[in-house]
């Protein structure tokens, strides 16, 4: 991080990473171009859990090259300090792991779960419904987190 004067230590990130609604994916290609993505990510432990299709590119992609990264957001203000300065401020976390997909049905169900308390909690007594009519067309994916940082620029 070239600016250390704004790394954040890991409780920070962690914190962070549990506010957001959804973090960008980047994973590798093979090629030049990586392919980045937003998704819903609940952290649980060390582990990222998110949900998806049981087919498709971002699959594809993620059984040849399971190290991915995830940038997550929770604050970015571009303002105007007088006299005469224009800046962000800002907070960010970035993880590297490893993507494996999640084949037990009781960590996917659980994994669903936590997901769906954090972005849906007043919406929960529709769970258990869900889950029998979703569970077996809906992937899980988990990515350990290897390495967090984060960084900020506050006010």
């Amino acid at each position: 991080m070239r600016r250390n004067d704004r790394a954040q230590d890991r409780n920070f990130s962690l914190a962070l990473i549990d506010r957001c609604t959804h973090g960008v994916m980047a994973i590798s290609t093979g090629e030049p171009t990586p392919y980045c993505l937003p998704l819903s990510f609940v952290r649980v432990g060390e582990d990222l859990y998110f949900h998806c299709a049981r087919e498709g590119r971002k699959i594809g992609l993620l059984r040849r090259f399971p190290q991915v990264c995830v940038t997550f957001v929770g604050d970015d203000r571009p303002t105007f300090v007088p006299p005469a300065e224009y800046t962000t401020y800002f907070q960010s976390a970035i993880v590297t792991g490893t993507a494996s997909e999640v084949d037990d049905p009781r960590e996917k169900t659980e994994a669903l779960r936590v997901l769906c308390q954090k972005v849906t909690p007043d919406h929960m007594d529709s769970f258990e419904n869900a889950i029998k009519d979703s569970l077996a067309v809906t992937s899980i994916w988990k990515i350990h987190m290897e390495d967090i940082s984060g960084k900020a620029k506050l006010p």
